[in-house]
């Protein structure tokens, strides 16, 4: 299961499934449809059609399918260690960095929130090369559809979560709005969200197989 051909495998239902919810949260925003199931507010934090719900479903079936095929961290204690420390290291560091005086609403935040994603993103990768992979691979088959979708949101100005500024988000031009508050978060904000949540589920998915063997 570490070849990219069952790494493709692995993932095409999920992504499929990812595009599908995707496409229906689009719509109900479009459509005006609740604002609790499709929230249309900058960011579109809280809306329950969303694809960061699930991110540990996937996250614990990979895992769990991997364990399945013989293909298992060398130590689940270690690997869930790890896939904690990079998840936590996002709000840790986060929080820190805000105590210290960094303002909530600066692109100096933005880049330090940036950095800290892909750091924890590769942290969380060491918790298990095998399904690390496997959830980048999903994370980038999740995230590039939704940057194109706020590409072409932006560009048409639909009023979507997918295109709507954030409060004070200084006045630019449609490309370069995609590029700072599409392209850069969702590829690695997004991308680290996925891994380090995604290893901790299957983390958790394989040791629970582990056990099942071991009993049966």
């Amino acid at each position: 299961m570490t070849n990219d051909t069952s790494t493709k495998n692995l993932i095409l239902v999920p992504a499929v499934i990812t595009l599908a919810v995707t496409l229906l949260r689009l719509t109900g925003e479009l459509l005006h449809w609740s604002p609790a199931l499709f929230n249309r507010e900058a960011g579109g934090g809280g809306a329950l059609v969303g694809i960061a719900w699930l991110v540990p479903v996937f996250g614990a079936w990979f895992g769990w399918k991997l364990a399945r095929a013989g293909e298992r961290p060398a130590s689940a204690g270690k690997s869930i260690g790890f896939a904690v420390l990079g998840f936590a290291i996002m709000p840790l560091i986060g929080f820190a960095a805000v105590k210290a005086g960094l303002p909530q609403q600066s692109f100096a935040t933005f880049g330090v929130f940036i950095v800290i994603g892909i750091v924890g993103a590769v942290l969380a990768y060491r918790a298990w090369p095998g399904l690390g992979r496997t959830l980048f691979a999903y994370g980038l088959a999740a995230r590039i559809p939704v940057v194109i979708v706020m590409l072409i949101a932006m560009l048409g100005n639909w009023g979507t979560h997918y295109d709507v500024a954030p409060p004070n988000f200084p006045p630019m031009g449609p490309i370069a709005k995609w590029l700072v508050i599409g392209v850069l978060p969702q590829l690695t904000i997004w991308i680290w969200f996925t891994i380090a949540l995604g290893a901790i589920a299957g983390t958790i998915a394989a040791a629970v197989a582990g056990r099942r063997e071991q009993a049966a």
